[in-house]
């Protein structure tokens, strides 16, 4: 007999936010990605990095995308970010403080549930400055094709009604790796260093 205490499982809201999505020309699968839920003014948004539907130096144009859900139980809840969720650049995050990836590198996800994994990763350059003058900082993280979408999120310290049950923070929408042009491939290991949009993007991108 199975007791109502084993039938209780609380899982962690943080993965339920995210998804795996995969591009396709007509059938022929091109690439994965990750993405995250975003609700404002009661829309439901899909949130990734653009060169995941669009990316012109790859000739990278998919028709069709899927979006993988889980196989939780019916009653499981998927939870969304909000505008309340996402961090100004404007406030000081401190560099090398930890923050999460969460998304499905190299596609890889607890397969019976469709679950993404977490990686663990530090602001690794001037929080609210735009790096190079683009409208990105930089994590220090290791991370691999298919992360790309992933949000990049910081843990709240303190109780913040407007927040729910999820006590995260979302920095940025992960983009890409940066390495070196002039890196000297057997004598130089890679950077290590990532790219994320500065995530307050997303209200500009879901405004009317």
């Amino acid at each position: 007999m199975t007791t109502n205490k084993q039938q209780t499982r609380v899982i962690d809201p943080l993965p339920r936010t995210a998804a795996c999505i995969r591009s396709f020309e007509q059938q022929r699968p091109l690439t994965n990605a990750s993405g995250f839920f975003f609700e404002r003014d009661e829309r439901l948004f899909l949130t990734t990095s653009w060169h995941v539907l669009v990316d012109e130096p790859t000739g990278h144009y998919p028709n069709r995308l899927e979006i993988e859900r889980s196989a939780l139980p019916e009653t499981t809840i998927y939870r969304a970010f909000t505008p309340d969720h996402l961090h100004s650049p404007s406030d000081t995050v401190e560099a090398g403080t930890p923050i999460l990836i969460v998304g499905f590198p190299l596609s890889f996800h607890d397969s019976p549930h469709h679950m993404p994994v977490v990686r663990h990763a530090v602001v690794a350059s001037s929080f609210g400055l735009r790096f190079q003058g683009q409208g990105y900082f930089l994590t220090d993280a290791r991370t691999h094709r298919g992360t790309s979408g992933s949000p990049v999120v910081m843990r709240v310290s303190e109780s913040n009604p407007k927040l729910g049950d999820l006590p995260w923070m979302a920095l940025g929408v992960r983009s890409a790796r940066i390495d070196l042009g002039s890196r000297d491939l057997v004598l130089d290991e890679a950077l290590g260093l990532n790219c994320a949009w500065y995530a307050d993007i997303i209200l500009t991108l879901t405004s009317d």
